[in-house]
């Protein structure tokens, strides 16, 4: 990743090629920098450059091979949290060549440091060269990994804390779901190599990026589940009911699971609905029984699980999105659901107006499909999407248009796109820090970011 390679909506400049030949020579004039707007074409003479100001923090995280899901694991460092330097656990699952080289990751991060001021810390450059070297290297994000083998792709993984102890449910390619302890992942962590590695000199300035040394060991699961008839995607833990999980799979099947003393307990027969793949599943964040899902089938539907599975669709939209519904998330404090599609679209629904089947609101800026959208967990209003263009765009609801403001670069943006992220490319999956405000952690097929805005 580059420093060119980042933008976002109101911090992007546009850099002319020729700036520094016009600068050195006379002979061309310079060309102020400009403000990098969505859908601008750009000339072949111009190129984008990362504005540090536009960016509390940001880290390039590099960790051996893309993972196509993760989650953050909630730790006992406390809420709220603000200051500088953060720390955080995440549980991801690789995407390697060969199955047998794929892996489930335990990983700590830390000395993740806000973005230094360039023009405040430039000043004394002669007085104190010979120790930059060492203050840049501890300014570095240090990562620690200690990998469970798992044979095959992790098409997607979520963890959960039930009675102090921290699990995860991963959904294999080979069809099978398995639950992990990561209990003694998470102290072998602790153990692991600690591993310092920036990028170009000019990274060094900006962040850093961090690529691992990992305990690798033998470590099988608590249980596995094998019934779907196929692969899945959708997968997700119960908040409000602990132990409690669904999975889907793609052949339009859902399966409920709630703990016992042996293990788990899967009920046998799917909820019955979708006629093509789940792509992606929600408990509701306020009642322990009711579940949402979304499917190749363009539906968006809602379930009572504590009916017989052939009656327990409650509602239904047949027709949410022009095609593929990929992804939801269910808002924790508002009853707004987000969805995304292979149409590029998001849509808001209120699920006080959903039996009506209209949307509160749809955003049409993604230019490819979306593949993660998740709300903030400290402002209901604001929620994050990413997609297959390698945007990751920050929304808020409660914005309006300034009226008094009719520039005509402006007129098509959404005034609810507050901010756009890039720099990786083929973005999977994001989420929002829970404990870290305003901190987001996104996975991409080359490698994960960690960044806080100016905007949140």
């Amino acid at each position: 990743m580059s420093d060119s390679e980042h933008e976002s909506e109101d911090e992007m400049v546009v850099d002319d090629e020729n700036d520094e030949a016009g600068e050195s020579s006379g002979a061309i004039k310079k060309e102020p920098r400009q403000v990098y707007l969505p859908g601008h074409q750009m000339q072949e003479d111009e190129s984008l450059v990362f504005d540090p100001s536009a960016y509390h923090m940001l880290h390039d995280i590099d960790s051996g091979l893309p993972c196509l899901s993760f989650d953050v694991i909630v730790d006992d460092m406390g809420c709220n949290r603000s200051d500088f330097p953060h720390s955080m656990y995440l549980v991801a699952g690789s995407q390697a060549e060969k199955p047998k080289d794929n892996c489930v990751f335990v990983m700590k991060l830390s000395n993740l440091n806000a973005i230094k001021n360039d023009e405040s810390s430039s000043s004394d450059d002669s007085d104190v060269e010979s120790d930059s070297d060492d203050d840049e290297s501890k300014d570095q994000p240090v990562l620690q990994i200690s990998s469970i083998p798992h044979l095959g792709t992790v098409n997607r993984i979520r963890n959960t804390t039930v009675d102090d102890k921290v699990f995860a449910a991963v959904w294999s390619e080979r069809g099978i779901v398995n639950i992990y302890d990561l209990n003694s992942k998470l102290k072998d962590v602790e153990k692991a190599n600690r591993n310092r590695k920036i990028g170009s000199e000019e990274k060094k300035k900006k962040y850093g990026k961090a690529a691992p040394k990992r305990i690798m060991s033998e470590h099988k699961p608590l249980y596995s589940y094998s019934g779907h008839r196929d692969e899945g995607f959708a997968l997700d833990w119960s908040s409000k009911a602990p132990g409690f999980l669904a999975s889907g799979d793609c052949k339009g099947n859902i399966h409920t699971w709630k703990p016992s003393e042996s293990g788990w307990v899967v009920n046998l027969h799917s909820l019955g609905g979708h006629k093509e793949s789940v792509e992606d599943l929600q408990w509701s964040p306020n009642e322990v029984n009711v579940l949402a899902s979304c499917s190749v089938d363009k539906s968006l539907r809602i379930w009572d699980t504590r009916l017989a599975p052939n009656k327990a669709n409650m509602l239904t939209i047949a027709d949410a999105h022009d095609s593929d519904i990929n992804v939801i998330n269910w808002n924790k404090k508002e009853p707004l659901i987000v969805s995304g599609g292979d149409d590029g679209k998001l849509m808001i629904w209120d699920l006080r107006q959903f039996k009506k089947g209209k949307e509160l609101a749809v955003f049409k800026h993604h230019t490819s499909a979306i593949t993660t959208v998740e709300w903030s967990p400290d402002d209901s209003s604001v929620f994050a999407s990413g997609g297959e263009d390698d945007q990751i765009a920050i929304w808020d609801l409660a914005v309006e248009r300034d009226t008094t403001n009719d520039q005509d670069d402006i007129k098509e943006i959404p005034p609810q796109l507050l901010f756009i992220h890039q720099g990786q490319e083929s973005i999977k999956e994001l989420h929002w820090h829970p404990q870290i405000t305003g901190v987001l952690i996104s996975t991409a097929q080359t490698g994960f970011n960690v960044f806080r805005t100016i905007s949140i």
